[in-house]
């Protein structure tokens, strides 16, 4: 097996390429003497200088790619790509330059007439909510968080109504306020970067067991099983609680039980903004409505601390408020606590200038002033009330960042067609799946289409992880711009594969990303995609005994 030149099999991304006979990336070379049979592959000229596309030979010429095809994707084509590689082959492009290039080809090799072509299967694709309700399993660690989360707080339930905890009994609201306590602090972005420093620093060292490790990273990626947990707990508590107090009517105000009701139904309505299937089918129904009923029932709680707290059940009226009876009430420094964890992130609100470009109409690219670590991801809005998206931040750690957005949605989608100038952005930035690659030692990250920005840090920036990429996208340079591909490229070769489906045609991404890690002796794996391509990776790595981490969107 002879070494080949210099390869661009991502649109100008340049790798060099050493095929080994045991590699599934591996391109055989017929000799001089030899002539191409069936199975084997040669190197066509194509119009792009220094560059080959790589076709698979077959008994009545050029087919598809013999990548194996899987059933997810890069998430910024919405079209076929296996289609538009066959297409490119057969049409050529537009240019003259491509025109004689495609006459060279068929020199060599016959090229089949549409017409000549098999049909296309077509293959049952499942929908993304499907994916996100039905595949993620009934045992996740979201769920055994939200079970156990529930479980506790039933138990505890069911000993006060019993009797057998008094305490809880009399304190039945308290125990409503700490649920919403814990809820706001699982989801409390400044917390959570505090928490992923610690487990970083405390867990990321080479002695440390690889188990504890990985149980980690699920349980902190999964804290929102306890808020999901905690939310319906408070619930539970506040019903319990107003059926006390309508036992015990005459030592209360009706004031009292109308704002507990009226708490009570902001918490049933937020919650059931929040479950799944309205939660991805309408977001942005479910995002304000979990805001703005969350601020009005922070509201009416301090309404009914102030009436509990200055209610006198002998005189039936409203006494002098004591600023003592404030600091002795737990109520009292739990709703403060609850306050101050929810205004922080809005204190930090600011609008910034920004400067958006667009490679294509599929991604566009945002900068922002100012370095960022690696691992970190920043929220912006075009109007801070009413929505906010989360993006991963592309930066050296220097001078600025950037955020590499797919056109997906109607808001990224503005971000092409109208660019603005100026975006709110919330200047405390959180931590989440991938700055926990800083724990390992030696990690793949598998990314489709605009997952890449989450990782690219690691290759502009020190990590003290040993990281190695594998991206699959369509037309690189065409999407994404020269910025992201020259960052990807300006890493060492031989720690990164990039698959440009434009060119080399769909492959199996669960099959590369298990030969990766066995290439690079990769500790575990963390993917960015869809969800069913999150899924597959995931599911592919963990039955070889690989660990591995994607996404979730149970939260």
């Amino acid at each position: 097996m002879e070494k080949l030149g210099r390869f661009s099999s991502c649109r100008g991304v340049p790798f060099e390429i050493q095929p080994r006979g045991c590699s599934p990336f591996a391109i055989e070379v017929p000799t001089q003497d030899e002539s191409p049979q069936y199975g084997q592959k040669i190197w066509l000229p194509w119009n792009k200088k220094s560059s080959f596309k790589v076709f698979p030979i077959m008994s009545d010429g050029i087919q598809r790619s013999m990548s194996r095809p899987s059933s997810h994707f890069c998430d910024l084509a919405n079209d076929d790509d296996e289609d538009d590689f066959v297409t490119s082959v057969i049409e050529g492009d537009e240019d003259e330059e491509s025109n004689t290039d495609l006459e060279q080809q068929e020199q060599v090799a016959h090229v089949p007439s549409r017409r000549e072509l098999p049909p296309k299967v077509a293959k049952p694709r499942e929908s993304r909510l499907s994916v996100i309700l039905l595949d993620q399993g009934l045992f996740t660690v979201y769920k055994r968080l939200f079970v156990v989360c529930l479980a506790i707080n039933l138990i505890c339930l069911v000993l006060a109504a019993t009797g057998s905890f008094p305490y809880a009994k009399n304190r039945a609201t308290l125990f409503s306020i700490g649920n919403i306590l814990a809820l706001t602090l699982c989801r409390s972005e400044a917390m959570l970067r505090v928490v992923f420093w610690l487990a970083v620093k405390v867990l990321g060292r080479s002695w440390v067991p690889l188990p504890l490790k990985t149980a980690t990273t699920s349980f902190l990626q999964c804290l929102g099983g306890i808020h999901s947990g905690c939310g319906v707990s408070s619930i539970i508590w506040l019903v319990y609680s107003l059926v006390l107090t309508l036992k015990d009517r005459d030592n209360t105000s009706s004031g009292i039980i109308a704002v507990a009701s009226s708490i009570l139904s902001l918490l049933c309505l937020s919650s059931l903004a929040a479950f799944p299937l309205v939660r991805h089918l309408h977001h942005n129904i479910f995002e304000r409505t979990h805001r703005f009923a969350g601020w009005t029932a922070l509201a009416l709680l301090w309404a009914f601390i102030i009436l509990t707290l200055s209610y006198d059940p002998i005189s039936k009226s409203y006494d002098n408020l004591r600023f003592s009876r404030f600091i002795k009430a737990q109520e009292f420094w739990f709703t403060l606590t609850i306050t101050i964890v929810i205004i922080l992130p809005w204190v930090t609100v600011r609008r910034v200038p920004v400067k958006v470009s667009a490679p294509s109409g599929h991604a566009s690219i945002i900068k922002f002033e100012g370095g960022v670590k690696a691992g970190i991801l920043g929220r912006i809005s075009p109007s801070p009330l009413s929505e906010w998206h989360a993006f991963g931040i592309i930066s050296d750690g220097e001078k600025d960042h950037m955020m590499l957005a797919g056109a997906v949605g109607d808001f990224t989608k503005s971000l092409v067609s109208k660019p603005p100038s100026h975006l709110w952005v919330r200047q405390v930035h959180f931590a989440g799946l991938p700055y926990l690659v800083n724990m390992y030692d030696r990690v793949l990250l598998v990314a489709t289409g605009s997952g890449i920005c989450v990782f690219l840090s690691f290759l502009l920036q020190p990590s003290s992880a040993d990281v190695c990429i594998l991206w699959v996208a369509k037309g690189i340079e065409q999407n994404f711009g020269k910025e992201i591909k020259e960052a990807v490229s300006g890493f060492p070769k031989e720690k990164v594969i990039v698959h440009d489906t434009a060119v080399l045609g769909r492959p199996n991404v669960s099959q590369m990303s298990i030969d990766a890690v066995k290439k690079w002796g990769a500790q575990v794996v963390i993917v960015t995609s869809n969800p069913e391509g999150s899924r597959d990776v995931v599911d592919a790595c963990k039955g070889a005994g690989i660990p591995a981490f994607g996404p979730i969107w149970d939260s």
